[in-house]
């Protein structure tokens, strides 16, 4: 894993490499109305006129949410650490709290060890990791955290690769970026890249993690 390069690639790419998959291109702008939920622009009315019951469908998102951080490298330290830096950042922004931070190296015992103590805190409804997601030996982090997913979430690192097509085109096939539920947290893999971190966590994780911690725990909360 080369989580002290700025890009995650095949052929172990260095800083100086530019628009590799694992980096998500060039930070986008953001216009304030892209990232509307479910992207509907009819006035909640989808096809057919019917009418979708927006406040029913989000009324367990959770508001404020624990998050964990933990970012993947054997040669950053937290004190230089970007992409953690940006993920700090983004979710604070929107009102969460960062109840742990963390920092392990490219190792497949150490990764999954610290995501599972991660995910099962009381305090963190949230876990983001970054690095690990390329395709060289020691990118390991996918791996490590998939078999604790009870149910994987394909749809954000299709979304994450569509996002960062429009970027750097076909060198998206490098970049593994996924979630999934482990213990009924919600767990977001991105690349190790700050660029890579702020369009995964700034365009979808920010607008999506509530939701999905929500129905997480609904019948969680149904019951309490």
């Amino acid at each position: 894993m080369v989580d002290d390069k700025s890009h995650e690639t095949s052929g172990g790419a260095d800083d100086e490499r530019e628009s590799s998959p694992e980096d998500g291109g060039e930070e986008r702008p953001h216009d304030g109305n892209e990232h509307a939920h479910g992207g509907h622009d009819d006035g909640g009315r989808g096809e057919g006129g019917h009418h979708h019951d927006h406040d029913g469908h989000h009324a367990h998102d959770v508001a404020e949410l624990g998050v964990a951080v933990l970012t993947v490298s054997s040669s950053r330290s937290l004190d230089d650490d970007p992409a953690g830096d940006a993920i700090v950042e983004l979710l604070e922004d929107e009102g969460h709290e960062v109840a742990t931070r963390e920092l392990v190296p490219d190792s497949y015992d150490r990764v999954q060890a610290t995501v599972d103590n991660m995910v099962s805190r009381d305090d963190v409804d949230v876990t983001v990791t970054t690095g690990g997601t390329g395709v060289t030996p020691d990118d390991v982090t996918v791996e490590a955290v998939e078999p604790l997913f009870e149910r994987e979430l394909p749809g954000f690192g299709e979304l994450f690769r569509r996002l960062s097509y429009e970027d750097i085109g076909t060198k998206v096939v490098a970049t593994r970026a996924t979630a999934g539920l482990a213990d009924g947290t919600v767990v977001f893999c991105l690349p190790g890249s700050e660029a890579a971190v702020r369009l995964g966590a700034g365009e979808i994780i920010v607008e999506e993690a509530g939701h999905l911690a929500g129905l997480a725990t609904r019948d969680e909360d149904s019951e309490a």
